[in-house]
């Protein structure tokens, strides 16, 4: 027989986690809630209970929803590229390239150490108008000149392709991970079939990988979501506009308007979105991954 200690004492190791999660995720949450509810500002010291009126003012506001288009198109161009580079990486560097394999492994990978600020100045000066190399290699091909960051049509995916570059490696590395632990056998049995690498690539790899390639695009969906670091650095939102996300706007509305109560409410809406991406994702895929070999 367990005594009551024994039952509780498992308990009890639980704790310190638990008093973290309730700090700094429950309570940022529900206070967020709250906060969304209130007028509160620097007008407003005091926060005054208005209802949904915050949420009303963000639905009426014809720049909120060009932020959510930005964001949607930010998020579905940038997670299939990244993921399919890293897959082509991944499969690549998985052949037998003799002693090469390990330099060629951590020069794809060295983009993801880079700094997020280092990295968002190297594509500045990159796509510098002026003086960056892309424009003066696009200009040996006989291409006009490009604005890349001052370009309402180039700004945002010029911010895609950097992040593109920036995170292909941390994606490389996980689906290489995912392809050292699926069993040579079966290849070998295909190989006696007379099947060949892309067959196998197709009918073995891309199936079994499919645990894989879900983590990745959770991953890759919340950090898409949630880029803020490349906005602020390469064009504050500009121009127009056109690079504003979801985050850098929650940003703007609660540090730099301090409008506590519009940031609450962006934030709920926010995080809604992504539990609701991230449902349906898990919902839709997780059924038609095979997780057993």
């Amino acid at each position: 027989m367990r005594t009551s200690s024994n039952r509780i004492s498992p308990y009890l190791y639980l704790i310190p986690s638990l008093v973290f999660l309730v700090a700094f995720t429950y309570y940022p949450i529900l206070s967020s809630v709250y906060i969304s509810l209130h007028d509160w500002n620097l007008f407003t010291p005091q926060p005054q209970f208005v209802g949904f009126e915050n949420y009303r003012v963000m639905a009426d506001d014809p720049i909120f929803w060009r932020v959510v288009r930005n964001t949607l198109v930010y998020v579905a161009g940038t997670i299939p590229i990244t993921m399919v580079i890293a897959l082509i990486m991944a499969i690549l560097l998985n052949e037998r390239l003799g002693w090469m394999r390990s330099v060629y492994r951590v020069t794809a990978f060295y983009p993801t150490m880079i700094p997020m600020a280092a990295a968002a100045m190297l594509w500045v000066w990159l796509l510098n108008p002026g003086i960056g190399l892309i424009n003066h290699y696009l200009a040996e091909l006989g291409v006009p000149r490009i604005e890349w960051l001052y370009d309402m049509s180039w700004a945002l995916p010029a911010i895609m392709l950097t992040a593109i570059w920036k995170n292909f490696g941390y994606f490389m590395l996980i689906y290489l991970a995912g392809l050292q632990n699926l069993p040579g056998e079966l290849y070998e049995a295909a190989s006696l079939e007379g099947a060949g690498f892309w067959q196998k690539v197709w009918h073995i790899t891309l199936p079994l990988l499919a645990p894989t390639s879900i983590f990745v695009l959770v991953v890759g969906v919340i950090t898409s979501f949630n880029v803020f670091d490349l906005v602020h650095l390469m064009t504050q939102g500009g121009p127009g506009n056109r690079t504003n996300v979801m985050v850098y706007y929650i940003y703007q509305h609660a540090f730099r308007y301090a409008d506590y109560g519009m940031g609450s409410a962006l934030t709920v809406v926010f995080v809604a979105a992504i539990l609701l991406v991230i449902l349906m994702i898990m919902g839709f895929l997780e059924r038609r991954a095979h997780y057993e070999v």
